[in-house]
């Protein structure tokens, strides 16, 4: 089965092929950084991580560009949101974005999703985006008008391709404030006058100003990925109006379609309510990560396919917890038994049980990145899993290895859940062992106390034990624990 996505720019499912054989291109809209990152900076950005990383899995070699906005992200306002945040923290504007940058990359990095290759951010490209501004203009796309210069949008049929959106729709005032300096209310800043108080500010041909928001990621994008590139991703709710002029001005200006595919991640609701920081709902993820382990909300996010939305919860957030319990506490039996297992080669069995997984896996993947039947392939592993592992039968260290190879590939390589250190489920590399230790000395106890038929002794471990989340599980081969909550 051939990886099949879906494009936003034709409303259909098509098979994926690159523009360059074995290599793939794929820009998407990062943070505008004047705040710190949140629930819906999750949804989109593991998203597409596991879509990279998917790519690589199938041998692709990949260049990811996601850039940084730190200037020119206007709100319907016209108030750029970078002067926003300086006047809201009392700082210089290179402060803020740099505070904030590397905040939402701790996060990110927390979250486990891998650096792109590229972060480039706009007011390090003010040159090319000017000089995209003047081919407008000479084309007739785009007028000036007091030192800003606006994208014609009547000049251009082909406005709305993307997001299906109409000009004839864009009445005046009805999504922004009347602005007499436009032909139409549709059209679009490419430059904006600036003030003279306003510190974020270049030289250009029409006076002192700044860029528009759309601008940035068609200048951006091309310069590092060429014309047409494979995939540009991002979040639904800017299909209209960022992507769609995004698209409109690229190719006014060359004539060339700007990228193949437009993958879409769907919008983020908190407890049924849509997200946003005006409904005071953006929950922020350092405030996440002191109630959930950032593991659980990756495996969350993933638990929902991203064309799909995705409601956060404490609820559901819980659910995810005790699902991701079920998987670590498989790799824990495997890796636990890999201690001692014997040696020996990969049961024939289980050989073919790995391909047959892996297969189911791609397959699911394959299916416009559908990481919920992913999962699900990675639970029907841990349920035959349990069942081997339970029997009481002997099992090869090569089988031990095979298994833990599906799951340390298409868990943590494509889906980026980490399961180092989960010997016994949830438990980190540095304390395990430690832990491992001081469990397995209770457990020796309790095994004495039952020998010596002191059951109120041994049913007192138990319970304890019980009681600090860590469950006992007795069989032929003696009683082994994991961590239950």
């Amino acid at each position: 089965m051939a990886l099949t996505v879906h494009n936003y720019l034709t409303r259909s499912r098509e098979e994926f092929k690159p523009v360059r054989e074995g290599y793939v291109q794929i820009y998407v809209c990062g943070p505008t950084i004047y705040d710190h990152a949140h629930i819906g900076h999750a949804k989109a950005y593991i998203s597409f991580d596991t879509i990279v990383r998917y790519f690589r899995y199938l041998g692709y070699r990949v260049r990811y560009v996601q850039n940084i906005t730190d200037v020119g992200h206007l709100l319907d306002t016209g108030e750029d949101r970078i002067m926003k945040g300086v006047r809201r923290d009392h700082v210089e504007p290179m402060e803020l974005v740099e505070t904030y940058m590397r905040s939402y990359f701790e996060d990110m990095d927390t979250l486990n999703v891998g650096r792109p290759n590229i972060s480039p951010r706009p007011s390090c490209h003010i040159t090319e985006q000017i000089e995209l501004a003047q081919q407008l203009l000479e084309k007739g796309h785009a007028y000036e008008a007091h030192g800003s210069v606006y994208f014609d949008v009547a000049s251009w049929p082909e406005y709305g391709k993307l997001s299906g959106r109409r000009v004839e729709e864009q009445e005046e005032g009805a999504r922004v404030a009347v602005n007499p300096e436009k032909h139409h209310p549709a059209d679009f800043a490419v430059w904006k006058k600036a003030e003279p108080d306003h510190i974020l500010r270049w030289p250009s041909p029409w006076g002192w100003g700044y860029p528009g928001w759309h601008i940035e990621c068609s200048v951006m994008a091309t310069k590092y990925l060429g014309q047409p590139f494979d995939i540009h991703g991002g979040g639904l709710e800017n299909i209209f109006p960022h992507n769609e002029c995004e698209v409109a001005q690229i190719e006014a200006a060359t004539g060339e379609q700007f990228c193949n595919y437009w993958l879409l991640n769907n919008m983020v609701t908190v407890d049924g309510v849509k997200m946003g920081k005006s409904l005071g709902n953006a929950i922020p993820l350092k405030e996440l990560f002191k109630r959930h382990s950032p593991v659980t909300v990756r495996f969350f996010v993933l638990s929902s396919h991203y064309r799909s939305p995705t409601d956060f919860g404490e609820e559901a957030l819980e659910a995810a917890a005790r699902g991701l319990e079920r998987l670590t506490g498989a790799v824990g039996q495997v890796r636990e038994r890999l201690r001692d297992g014997r040696d020996g080669a990969v049961d024939p069995e289980w050989a073919i049980k790995r391909e047959e997984y892996k297969a189911q896996f791609k397959e699911a993947m394959d299916d416009d990145f559908n990481t919920p039947r992913a999962i699900a392939v990675l639970f029907d592993l841990s349920r035959q899993v349990n069942t081997l592992l339970n029997s009481g039968q002997s099992v090869s260290r090569g089988t031990l290895e095979a298994i833990d190879g599906v799951y340390e590939t298409l868990g943590g390589d494509v889906l980026g859940l980490r399961f180092e250190g989960q010997v016994v489920g949830g438990v980190s590399q540095a304390g395990s062992d430690l832990m491992d230790g001081l469990v397995r000395m209770l457990i020796d106890v309790r095994q004495e106390a039952r020998k010596a038929r002191e059951w109120a002794k041994a049913d007192a471990i138990r319970n304890r034990l019980a009681e600090m989340g860590i469950a006992l599980e007795d069989g032929p081969e003696g009683s082994r624990w994991r961590v239950s909550r």
